[in-house]
C-alpha cells in the first residue's frame, strides 16, 4: 500500500517536470540579493496558490517570507525553500569559462533557485499523496525563507516561534555529493559598528579632531587579543564597510566595520557577541568618538536528528541519484577542469571516517567522470562544520533533515561562477527533481508510521534539551549591511 501511495505521488513531480523546472530557471534568471527577492518570492506564491495552496504571505513581518499550506490537522511536515542570489555572480548557462550576463550582475552562485523549486516538487507530491490517501494532516509546503545570505529569515522565524507548529521540517541543498547530512554548524551573529568622531585639518588642528577610524582600528586591536580568550571552536571575522574616506589629511569622522561572530553552540555566540560589543565601547571611549550599533543578523548551531537522516537515506536509496547523458557528462568535466586543483574527496561521511572516505573514492573512480554519480555512505557519527545556516535555527524548534544532491562537478567552490554556470542545465534540473522525490518520499513514510515521528521527537527532545537561545533581539527586524 506504502509503495504505491508513493509511487503516485512522485509521479505528480514527473507530470510537473517542465513546469518546476521553468520556475527555477525563472528565478535564476532574477538573481535577487538576500531580502529584496520580491518577483522570486512572488512567483512562487502566484505558482503554488494555482497549484491549490493556501498561500500566506509576509510571514514573521518579512516582505519576501511566506508559508503554503494545504489541508488541516495532525501532523504537520514543513518543507523549507531558499531563493536568494549572490552579489557579483553574474553567469551565462552552461559555459565553461567566466562570461558574466551582466558585469556586476548577481547569480545563484549557492544554487537557492534549485533549492526552492525542489522543495516545491516534494510539496507537489505530498499534497498529491494526502489528497489520494484522504489522511489528516496538512503539508506546510514550501516554507518560502529568504535571506539565506544574509538575513537570516529562518532565525526570525524561530523568534516568532513559527518551527514550534512543526511536527518535523525536511530540507536540502545543491551540492557537488548526494549524500544525507549529519552533524553540527557553527553559530553566527552579524553586527555593523558606527564610530562617530569629529573633522579636523589632520595638520593644523589634529587637537580637534576624533579619529572614527581610530576607533574602527582600535577595535580590531582588541578583537585580536580577545582571539587568545576564545574557545577552539570559536571564530570571529570582520570587514571595515566605511573607512572615513580618501583624505589622510582629514580626520575621520565617521567610520564603521562589520563583524561576524561564531561559535558551534549559539548560547556561546551570544556571550562572546557581549564581550565583542564591549571592546567596541572600549574603543569609542578611547578615541573620544560615539558608537551606534546594527544587529544584522544571527543564526544557530544545527542540531542533528540521526531518525530522521535514516529515514531520508533509506528513500535516497531506494530511488537513486541523476543519472546523465554523454554530453552533460562532458561538459561537467569541461567545467571541473576550471576549478581549483586537488578537490578534496567530498562528502560528511569521507570527512569524519577514513574507511568511509575509502569508499567514496572507490565511488567516484567506478563513477569515472566529475559528476558524482553514486549516494555517498550513510554516517551517523559526530561531525562538525565550521560554516553557518539559518536551517540550525529550525532544528532547535523542530526535528529536522537534511541531504545533497550533486548538482555541479566535484571539487566546485560554493558561491562561484561554475555553480551560476550549472544553476539552468539539464544537470542542476535533475538534482532538484531528485530532491523533490527523496524528501517526498520521506515525508510520506513520517505519515505512513507515525512511530517513526514519535522517535524523531524523542530524539529531538533529548538533544535540544538545553533549550534554544535565539540570536534575535526582541526589537531587530531584518535589514540589510549599510
Amino acid at each position: 500500500m506504502e509503495q504505491t501511495n508513493k509511487q503516485a505521488a512522485l509521479a505528480a513531480i514527473d507530470r510537473y517536470a517542465d513546469r518546476i523546472c521553468r520556475l527555477s530557471d525563472a528565478i535564476w534568471d532574477f538573481a535577487e540579493l538576500s531580502l529584496q527577492e520580491h518577483r522570486s518570492a512572488e512567483l512562487y506564491c502566484t505558482e503554488l496558490e494555482q497549484l491549490g495552496f493556501a498561500v500566506e504571505r509576509g510571514v514573521a513581518g518579512i516582505d519576501t517570507a511566506f508559508c503554503a499550506r494545504w489541508g488541516s490537522g495532525k501532523p504537520v511536515i514543513g518543507i523549507l525553500a531558499e531563493y536568494d542570489a549572490l552579489s557579483g555572480l553574474s553567469q551565462q548557462a552552461g559555459a565553461t569559462e567566466p562570461v558574466p550576463r551582466t558585469p556586476g550582475g548577481c547569480g545563484h552562485g549557492c544554487g537557492h533557485n534549485l533549492l526552492g523549486a525542489g522543495s516545491m516538487a516534494a510539496a507537489v507530491a505530498i499534497k498529491e499523496y494526502l489528497q489520494a490517501t484522504g489522511r489528516p494532516g496538512p503539508i506546510s509546503a514550501s516554507y518560502g525563507c529568504p535571506g539565506e545570505e544574509g538575513g537570516a529569515a529562518k532565525a526570525f522565524m524561530a523568534r516568532d516561534n513559527v518551527w514550534r507548529n512543526l511536527d518535523a521540517a525536511l530540507t536540502w541543498h545543491p551540492d557537488t555529493v548526494n549524500e544525507v547530512v549529519t552533524g553540527s554548524t557553527n553559530s553566527c551573529i552579524q553586527t555593523q559598528y558606527f564610530f562617530h568622531g569629529l573633522a579636523a585639518h589632520a595638520a593644523g588642528e589634529p587637537e580637534r579632531g576624533r579619529s572614527a577610524l581610530d576607533a574602527v582600528e582600535l577595535m580590531n586591536i582588541g578583537v585580536q587579543f580577545l582571539r587568545e580568550h576564545m574557545g577552539d571552536k570559536c571564530r570571529v571575522h570582520y570587514a571595515i564597510t566605511d573607512a572615513g574616506g580618501r583624505s589622510p589629511n582629514v580626520v575621520q569622522a565617521e567610520a564603521s566595520v562589520l563583524y561576524m561572530v561564531r561559535s558551534n553552540k549559539v548560547a556561546e555566540a551570544v556571550e562572546l557577541q557581549k564581550r565583542v560589543d564591549d571592546i567596541a565601547q572600549g574603543a569609542a571611549l578611547m578615541t573620544g568618538t560615539t558608537l551606534t550599533k546594527k544587529f544584522i543578523d544571527g543564526l544557530a548551531d544545527t542540531v542533528p536528528n540521526h531518525t530522521l537522516e535514516k529515514v531520508l537515506y533509506a528513500n535516497f536509496q531506494a530511488l537513486g541519484v541523476p543519472r546523465y547523458t554523454p554530453e552533460e557528462l562532458a561538459f561537467a568535466d569541461k567545467l571541473a577542469a576550471s576549478c581549483p586543483a586537488g578537490a578534496p574527496v567530498p562528502g560528511i561521511a569521507a570527512a569524519n571516517s577514513t574507511e568511509l572516505a575509502s569508499q567514496v573514492q572507490a565511488m567516484q573512480q567506478a563513477a569515472g567522470h566529475a559528476m558524482n554519480e553514486f549516494l555517498a555512505p550513510y554516517y551517523g557519527g559526530p561531525a562538525f562544520e565550521p560554516g553557518s545556516t539559518d536551517v540550525g535555527d529550525v532544528s532547535w524548534q523542530t526535528p529536522t533533515g537534511q541531504i545533497h544532491l550533486a548538482s555541479w562537478p566535484n571539487g566546485t567552490p560554493g558561491h562561484s561562477w561554475q555553480a551560476v554556470s550549472c544553476g539552468a542545465t539539464a544537470l542542476a534540473h535533475k538534482a532538484l527533481l531528485q530532491a523533490g522525490r527523496v524528501l517526498a518520499a520521506a515525508a510520506i513514510d513520517l505519515y505512513e508510521q507515525p512511530e517513526l515521528l514519535a522517535a524523531a521527537r524523542a530524539e529531538f527532545e533529548q538533544a535540544a534539551a538545553s533549550g534554544y537561545v535565539c540570536p534575535i533581539p526582541p526589537d531587530a527586524v531584518p535589514t540589510l549591511v549599510d
